[in-house]
């Protein structure tokens, strides 16, 4: 049974964070204010110094060290959630320290390395204050009495989560600030976490959180909801030290490698290779917009309306597996992210940013809101949102979905590579209800030049309805965004498709 070391005394608050101890039980507002206090104090990085021989391991090394399930945080106490935590080594430096909250009081989770497997491995004794990496949270998500992975807190502010039925793949983050930029991307880091001790048949699961980074401070706390999907309240508090050029707000990481809209030949024996296949955007308008994701050849960085932003999210609309033929990655299962804007966010735009790659490896997509407003040091910020990890598509149904864009040669000419012929596939209950000598007309428009031959019919195969036009690069240094939708008479059918074409 895990020891459990009390930290109710001032020493070790001032110690851990600069801090007086909190007077009274435990809340987000003692969060909130040692966020205030670090942001009111220069930024000093964590000085809990890793061991050479934790810094130097592999990746192979590194992922022999697992965590002994014995020791699962309130595993012989039969409660509905359970803890384990990550070790510190490889590319996972920064020290967590993970405290637990148990009837408003708090306590410190102690490292200890026998509650490790080595693998064999043989390392000097670790120093006591060592720390974590991070923690792992579980659930019987299946089964009564079998507890399933359903979140990760791991490496600067990312975490990831899972549902019933799904498999890790794209990451969430805390915050992301300077991303895209030319400059060095800054990583503020949860250096904290408070997990509350759920009590006997409890359904949520609520986790605190300090960033601490050169820019900011913040506090964070998420209430994990687990089920067919991971739904995760989130709610941040930012105490803001320094300006900085770009707030990326709930963002989103993700990878795609390849798919059926890559137009350039990759030596890979599957079809497709991607978390996430699309970006997806809906307002309070009611307009929902489609992104298809692709492995650019130089950094792409759109940029979406989201003042009346509902909800946008990193998608993965294909689920099925003769699609990938993975059977180890099972990407037809990786999680859908769709962030659900809680209360007003004010003016600003939804960016992504698409990083070339050359590998399934690297996680080359991102996706965040950035708000129109400046940052300023001295002021706080509070943002809330719902963070939806899912199988399904939100909103689906209610216009037809984008099911697959495809992109090649076009034209009279096909060896005129300029010209590119862009066939796109449209799906709902609506559109298979439409007779196919229906009227239905496509509006297909570019932010330069003029697409060409454009067509619509209704796949016999499929009750889908296909959109194809041409179109010849018009002479323009900037990308070109391209917008296409379905129509029948007054009434829009589908979602608005868009794509951009790189500067040439």
């Amino acid at each position: 049974m895990r020891c459990l070391c009390s930290l109710a005394s001032g020493l070790v608050w001032a110690t851990a964070f600069g801090q007086e101890a909190p007077a009274g039980a435990f809340d987000f507002a003692v969060i909130e204010r040692i966020a205030q206090g670090l942001a009111t104090q220069p930024h000093v990085p964590d000085q809990g110094g890793l061991p050479d021989s934790l810094a130097g391991l592999s990746y192979e090394q590194y992922h022999d060290i697992r965590y002994r399930p014995e020791h699962d945080l309130w595993g012989v106490e039969g409660l509905p959630f359970r803890v384990q935590f990550f070790h510190r080594g490889f590319v996972y430096r920064d020290r967590v320290q993970v405290h637990i909250v148990d009837a408003g009081q708090v306590q410190t989770v102690p490292f200890s390395a026998e509650h490790f497997d080595y693998g064999g491995m043989v390392f000097p004794d670790p120093p006591a204050d060592l720390g974590f990496a991070g923690i792992r949270l579980f659930y019987p998500l299946h089964r009564d009495g079998h507890y399933d992975e359903i979140a990760a807190f791991r490496g600067a502010s990312y975490f990831r989560g899972i549902g019933m039925g799904q498999s890790y793949g794209l990451s969430a983050r805390g915050l992301a600030i300077d991303t895209g930029l030319p400059k060095a991307e800054e990583s503020p880091v949860f250096k904290a976490f408070w997990i509350e001790k759920p009590v006997a048949g409890a359904t949520a699961l609520t986790v605190y959180g300090l960033m601490d980074g050169p820019s900011v401070a913040g506090a964070y706390r998420f209430v994990l909801r687990p089920g067919r999907d991971l739904v995760v309240e989130v709610k941040c508090h930012l105490y803001w030290r320094r300006t900085v050029e770009r707030l990326g707000v709930a963002p989103l990481t993700s990878m795609f490698f390849h798919g059926e809209n890559t137009d350039r030949f990759i030596d890979d024996f599957r079809p497709e290779v991607h978390d996430s296949d699309g970006l997806l955007l809906s307002t309070d308008q009611g307009e929902r917009v489609w992104r298809p994701l692709q492995n650019p050849l130089r950094l792409a960085v759109s940029v979406f309306d989201g003042r009346d932003i509902r909800g946008y999210g990193l998608m993965q609309r294909d689920r099925e597996y003769d699609h990938y033929q993975d059977l180890e990655a099972v990407y037809h299962l990786r999680p859908s992210a769709w962030v659900e804007p809680m209360g007003v966010w004010g003016p600003g735009s939804v960016y992504l940013m698409e990083i070339p790659s050359d590998a399934d490896k690297y996680d080359n997509i991102v996706a965040f809101w950035v708000p129109e407003r400046a940052t300023a040091a001295s002021q706080d910020w509070t943002f809330e949102y719902r963070l939806h990890f899912t199988l399904d598509d939100p909103g689906q149904g209610q216009s037809g979905s984008t099911v697959a864009t495809r992109v090649g040669a076009g034209g009279p000419d096909a060896k005129v590579s300029a010209q590119r012929r862009f066939v796109v596939d449209f799906a709902s209950d609506t559109l298979s209800a439409i007779g196919s000598e229906a009227p239905v007309e496509a509006l297909v428009t570019a932010s330069a030049g003029e697409p060409g031959r454009v067509a619509v019919q209704k796949n016999p195969l499929t009750a889908e309805w296909r959109l194809v036009f041409d179109y010849a690069r018009a002479a323009t240094p900037d990308p070109v965004n391209l917008r296409a939708s379905l129509r029948l008479g007054a009434e829009v059918l589908t979602e608005t498709w868009t794509y951009q074409l790189p500067k040439p």
